[in-house]
């Protein structure tokens, strides 16, 4: 079955990601514009990700972050991409996200992981519970938003009744299981993980049981897009993402630097067989060449909705290259 780009919703997952040169308050108004820009755009929903221990990235307090992109931003839906559950008791995230359904009626999605969103030794200054519990985790959460009864002994105030979408995420089969079992929206991390993407989807629509919630499967894939005027300034714009993620493999967290005329005078050939294996889902060039890898992939992996990252320096070539991919789903 063919799919055309323009019936597919396209959204952005923001890290919030702090550049070389500037401040975190700057790197806050600089998510605040391209929020602002993308809500402009028509895009479906704005998610931030929740990561701790890293100067190199500002959404770490992920609702406070959500409420400023919210109030900045008039229609789109803003949310978490995701809320790492195990990190945070299911009543304080109730009566957060139940805030922030208050103050923005309607647009407000809280996507769920089980991930620490950080290393081991912050994950116990986090007082982290055991992942073992997550989906014990769901259920108290669900209680607290859309099940509680007035004869419960806890209620999440505000949060009781709260129209607030959940979705699960993951980058693996076991939360491809999960999502199917527990009939959720799933969101897959192929941007970072994208060994088990084509597994995750067999597994979510051949074992997807409705739930209230969810009537039919539902799934978008995040991938990482990069486009310029050219396929080569889209080349040099992408060794900004490869200097990132190189930070991330060698554990020292760089702040986003700018991009590089040669990478392999920066990385060794291990460390950058390492980054290109994570590229699978990597769409970079020019508009027209990302217009044919976006619909192949769209073709191959059929997901209804399209959710796209962008680790890159320059600001105004961010915003050109989030222009540029939006006028690909008109």
């Amino acid at each position: 079955m063919i799919r055309l780009l323009k019936n597919i919703p396209i959204s952005v997952l923001d890290l919030v990601p702090v550049v070389e040169g500037q401040s975190t308050t700057e790197a806050f108004e600089r998510s605040r514009r391209l929020a602002i820009l993308a809500d402009d755009l028509g895009y479906e929903r704005y998610w931030v990700a929740e990561h701790h221990n890293s100067r190199a990235i500002a959404s770490s307090a992920t609702a406070v972050v959500i409420g400023y992109l919210a109030n900045a931003t008039k229609k789109i839906r803003v949310g978490s991409g995701g809320i790492m559950l195990p990190n945070h008791a299911p009543l304080i995230v109730a009566e957060q996200f139940g805030t922030l359904d208050a103050m923005f009626p309607e647009r407000i999605d809280l996507g769920l992981g089980r991930a620490p969103g950080t290393d081991p030794f912050t994950a116990r200054a986090l007082r982290r519970r055991e992942a073992e519990g997550f989906e014990d985790n769901i259920e108290e959460l669900e209680r607290y938003l859309m099940r509680g009864k007035e004869s419960d002994p806890i209620k999440a105030y505000p949060g009781l009744g709260a129209n607030i979408p959940l979705w699960l995420l993951g980058s693996s089969l076991f939360s491809a299981e999960l999502a199917a079992r527990r009939g959720m929206p799933y969101a897959f991390a192929s941007h970072f993980a994208p060994d088990y993407l084509m597994q995750a989807i067999g597994i979510y629509h051949t074992q997807f049981r409705p739930s209230e919630a969810l009537e039919k499967p539902k799934m978008l894939a995040c991938v990482n897009v990069i486009i310029a005027d050219t396929d080569e300034d889209a080349q040099k714009l992408a060794t900004t993402h490869y200097q990132f993620f190189l930070s991330i493999i060698r554990r020292t967290h760089d702040l986003l630097k700018p991009p590089v005329d040669d990478m392999d005078a920066i990385w060794t050939p291990f460390e950058k067989q390492a980054v290109m294996q994570q590229r699978q889902y990597m769409f970079v060039g020019s508009q027209q060449t990302v217009k044919e890898q976006l619909e192949k992939f769209v073709a191959d992996t059929q997901v209804d909705e399209l959710m796209v990252t962008a680790s890159i320096y320059d600001e105004d070539a961010r915003a050109k290259s989030f222009t540029l991919l939006k006028a690909l789903f008109e």
